[in-house]
């Protein structure tokens, strides 16, 4: 309960201090770039991959029916308002909470946040909070370029070995799809990243023992950064659901 309060209290002072960092972009736009091009190749990959599974499952579902008519509509609202949201985190978590935890425990235990604290400077305000402002607003960019890469794929798939042409497959598929749908999926991811850099920049902060813990530390990060995801992800798709009715 003591190490469950001491994360709470990180979480909310960070969140505090964000909006003061975000009128000093010297401080955030490095680690934005740095979440943003550290994550999108796994991200492309993930795009392109999820794209092709998703036309290839739902074909064969819905092929017996005589519905293939229905599989762009049904794959496009799949991908935005989950799909693709959740990929992101999934693949940002790996990929950044390990890197934050890892990196603020190697500066912890080199004894640099010591130094910069009796320097007099403030850590979440100054290491923490920019590193997790990177981080939310990369996710979104992020979040719509796997979204492209999944329809473009899906529609490359169907192409090539289905029936439907690019006009029918672009039809059937943004017929359903409103703004107001794509605009909180993608929102939604601002949420996991803040929970994603939050989750291991306190897991390198709370690092101890020496250089073993700057892996350990990793593994912490990536752990609670997808079970926080899994848990905000219940919340947000319900709370989007009584939004938008």
């Amino acid at each position: 309960m003591s190490n469950l309060g001491h994360a709470i209290v990180f979480f909310l002072r960070t969140a505090w201090h964000i909006p003061g960092v975000l009128l000093r972009p010297g401080w955030w736009m490095p680690h934005w770039a740095s979440a943003l091009l550290g994550v999108l190749p796994l991200a492309a990959a993930a795009g392109v991959a999820m794209g092709i599974i998703a036309w290839l499952q739902l074909r064969g579902l819905l092929a017996p029916y005589g519905s293939v008519e229905a599989l762009p509509r049904v794959l496009l609202l799949a991908v935005v308002w989950e799909f693709g949201p959740i990929a992101v985190a999934f693949v940002a978590a790996g990929r950044l909470g390990a890197g934050l935890a890892a990196e603020l425990a190697a500066l912890k235990e080199s004894e640099q946040i010591d130094a910069a604290q009796v320097l007099g400077i403030r850590i979440i305000p100054r290491l923490v909070a920019p590193r997790v402002l990177g981080c939310i607003l990369a996710m979104p960019i992020l979040t719509v370029f796997v979204d492209y890469l999944a329809l473009a794929s899906s529609f490359t798939a169907e192409a090539l070995a289905g029936t439907m042409t690019w006009m029918e497959f672009a039809r059937a598929s943004l017929m359903y799809l409103k703004v107001l749908d794509v605009v909180l999926a993608v929102l939604k991811t601002c949420v996991f990243g803040y929970l994603i850099a939050c989750a291991g920049c306190y897991a390198g902060l709370r690092a101890s023992g020496g250089a073993v813990a700057v892996g350990r530390a990793a593994t912490q990060g990536v752990v609670r950064a997808t079970l926080l995801i899994l848990l905000a992800d219940v919340i947000l798709v319900k709370l989007i659901q009584l939004i938008v009715g």
